[in-house]
């Protein structure tokens, strides 16, 4: 098999696409990113890369806290929205139905069906970038996105982005079970 060479990238796949929620001067704000992964099991933790420029970030170092919301691919829209303009210069607090749970200055979506609030552990800037590490202290659920008490990403419907060639995807049919499919026989 052939392979080329295409230099250094930010190619991973799937990339999320998430919704970050954080409380600018008072205000309710969400940034799209996609560049969000699980950091940690104990504590429960996420990080989510920001780049230093985004009006989100300055809310998450203001409060020290910030929601990561899973959009289901219903709303690509807003979404996409969420990822093209500014809190700077569009207000994004009525883009979406907000509720808050257990932090007064996590808003959280109420479209999406998964959002974690989470508390800021760690923020470490790598250049363009500042890499987000937060607790998730709780996690709020849609009840019709649970099978058997556990979340069913099928329910779910998450986006995933595609940065090669910038367009947004479902997750795909199962193809095996974790944990068994690999098992010697």
């Amino acid at each position: 098999m052939s392979k080329k060479k295409l230099g250094p990238q930010t190619l991973l796949y799937p990339m999320p696409a998430v919704l970050v929620g954080a409380v600018v001067d008072g205000k309710a704000n969400f940034m799209t990113a996609a560049w969000c992964s699980i950091a940690c099991l104990n504590p429960p933790a996420i990080s989510v890369a920001v780049n230093t420029a985004r009006h989100t970030l300055k809310g998450i170092k203001q409060n020290g806290t910030f929601s990561i919301n899973v959009p289901s691919a219903d709303t690509v829209e807003k979404v996409d929205y969420c990822g093209i303009y500014s809190g700077v210069k569009r207000d994004k607090s009525t883009v979406f139905r907000i509720f808050f749970g257990e932090l007064e200055t996590v808003p959280l979506i109420e479209e999406c069906p998964l959002n974690l609030e989470c508390k800021l552990i760690h923020s470490l800037n790598i250049g363009s970038h500042d890499l987000i590490v937060g607790e998730i202290l709780e996690t709020h659920i849609t009840e019709s996105c649970l099978t058997d008490g556990k979340a069913d990403p099928e329910k779910i419907n998450p986006l995933v982005f595609s940065p090669a060639v910038q367009k947004y995807h479902r997750l795909g049919p199962v193809i095996a079970q974790a944990y068994l499919v690999g098992k010697e026989k």
